[in-house]
């Protein structure tokens, strides 16, 4: 079941230049999606590609120029506030929290924002204190936090309204790999108490890891669409590497060029590596035609190409 649908929305601006010359922006141009409840659902792209102006519209800072956004069926221009009680935000860095004050005195201010009860508000921010490891720290002023304290705290004052829908903005960014590999298991944590997630990263890995969809966006319009998987069986319809014992010439390996197929040859520890790709490989084939010519088979794989591969080739092309 969709929780946000995004129908045909733009966002367009006036910006002036040196000359005061009026110039017209299509920070997004005519972008549609939906998102599954309970899905992480991932955004990349480009500085300027029209991921944050997007952001800004789903959580209803901005509105847009045209179309129109559904937030758990409720119209981000009508219901801007009850949209607002059920998502929340959590940004990358140390952006949002309130350096002299204690753990707990950030979180029990920002549940006042909120309007939760007292009583609740304690019991809550106790709770999601202890499921972060942060209990111990509660007292502690914010400034003698380490990074990796200061996202988890950010995540636990992102569920302190209980949201259906949390937004992650580089929520990894500058951080130091383990503390990473703890966030990532965090919103893998999240997932399984049925939030439904918007991850707006650069991280290559961060979105293959852990989107269940995604969309890849360029100059305002969505360029790609789909699961990782999706993404990267669009580089490649198929790809194959096949190891040979023994070191071979590149040049002995021009029967299996075709119009159709693409071999690279590569050589490691004594091995021959040909990486084939192409439409309708058909290995049976190949592997009869290197038998035939007394090649001694090492081993077969599929490669699958990094999704970062489909990132950089996508927004290298041009958009229609």
């Amino acid at each position: 079941m969709d929780i946000i649908k995004v129908n045909q929305v733009s966002r367009v601006y006036t910006s002036s230049n040196r000359a005061k010359q009026k110039q017209v922006v299509r920070a997004v141009d005519g972008i549609d999606f939906s998102v599954n409840r309970g899905e992480i659902f991932g955004i990349l792209g480009p500085n300027g590609a029209g991921k944050s102006t997007t952001i800004k519209m789903l959580t209803t800072l901005l509105l847009p120029s045209s179309g129109d956004i559904k937030v758990n069926n409720y119209d981000t221009f009508k219901n801007r506030k009850k949209i607002r009680e059920v998502i929340n935000v959590v940004f990358g860095g140390e952006r949002g929290l309130y350096w002299k004050l204690s753990g707990y005195e950030n979180l029990l201010y920002f549940a006042k924002l909120y309007k939760i009860p007292s009583k609740l508000a304690h019991e809550r921010i106790i709770k999601l204190m202890d499921d972060f490891g942060l209990t111990a720290f509660k007292d502690l002023p914010v400034a003698k936090y380490s990074s990796g304290m200061k996202q988890k705290l950010h995540f636990v004052r992102a569920l302190i309204n209980d949201p259906e829908i949390i937004f992650l903005d580089e929520p990894t960014n500058a951080m130091d790999p383990k503390t990473a590999l703890q966030v990532r298991q965090i919103i893998m944590d999240l997932k399984k108490r049925g939030k439904t997630i918007i991850l707006a990263t650069h991280n290559m890995l961060e979105a293959d890891k852990l989107c269940d969809r995604l969309i890849i966006m360029n100059k305002g319009k969505i360029i790609k669409m789909g699961t990782p998987m999706d993404l990267k069986k669009y580089l490649q319809t198929e790809r194959i590497e096949i190891i040979l014992n023994g070191l071979h010439d590149e040049t002995a390996f021009n029967f299996i060029n075709t119009d159709a197929y693409t071999v690279v040859v590569s050589h490691k520890d004594s091995k021959t590596i040909l990486e084939i790709s192409g439409e309708n490989l058909h290995l049976n084939t190949i592997l009869n035609q290197l038998l035939l010519k007394a090649y001694e088979i090492y081993g077969i794989s599929e490669r699958v190409p990094e999704l970062e591969e489909v990132y950089l080739k996508s927004v290298d092309q041009e958009v229609i």
